[in-house]
């Protein structure tokens, strides 16, 4: 590992890092009281988002496997380049509105008993894709930062051994986000 690779392999897991850790205190500070009329949007901008991303990722296996690595290449960066506006609106999205509870049929912000019944089995299920695809979102970013780095100085055999683990991780990431987003806006109270 050459002085460069040091340096960017450090950033990676600072910027890896500074991310979680905004992410949770966003969790933790109150939102502010005036909000942007289009903060409701974002939520719908970041679901299509996710849904590009998993398609663009589908892609971009297709075209690696086609050898077509100029493809491949512009593919992963308009999925990188996505990937982060989607991170950008997710911060901006939580920085103004807290998290929506599933099963919350008349918005009043509290899931009752009666709404936990009528929701039903859907709720272990959303709850166990929502938790699986925040921990793996966790994991794939600094997998997502080496393999491009790797990819980006044709370190072919060492970017091939990284996106064994990161391509389906971040696939996963995209989907799961695609179906955390159509299962919870039922009960978005905006």
């Amino acid at each position: 590992m050459n002085l460069n690779d040091k340096i960017f392999s450090r950033l990676i897991w600072i910027v890896s890092a500074v991310v979680l850790i905004v992410v949770v205190i966003l969790k933790l500070v109150p939102p502010p009281q005036t909000k942007p009329a289009f903060i409701y949007m974002l939520p719908h901008i970041i679901g299509g988002i996710n849904a590009t991303c998993a398609a663009l990722l589908v892609l971009s296996l297709i075209f690696i496997k086609q050898k077509n690595i100029k493809a491949h290449k512009t593919t992963n960066v308009i999925t990188f380049m996505l990937s982060a506006v989607f991170l950008i609106f997710y911060i901006l999205f939580h920085l103004y509105e807290k998290d929506t509870k599933y099963g919350d049929v008349d918005h009043d912000g509290i899931v009752s008993a009666a709404e936990i019944a009528a929701v039903g089995i859907t709720r272990y299920i959303y709850f166990f894709i929502l938790i699986t695809h925040i921990l793996l979102a966790i994991v794939v970013l600094p997998l997502i930062l080496i393999s491009f780095l790797r990819g980006f100085n044709m370190q072919v055999e060492k970017h091939k051994r990284i996106v064994r683990w990161a391509y389906p991780v971040w696939l996963y990431v995209a989907v799961s986000g695609v179906l955390v987003y159509l299962m919870i806006s039922p009960y978005y109270n905006f």
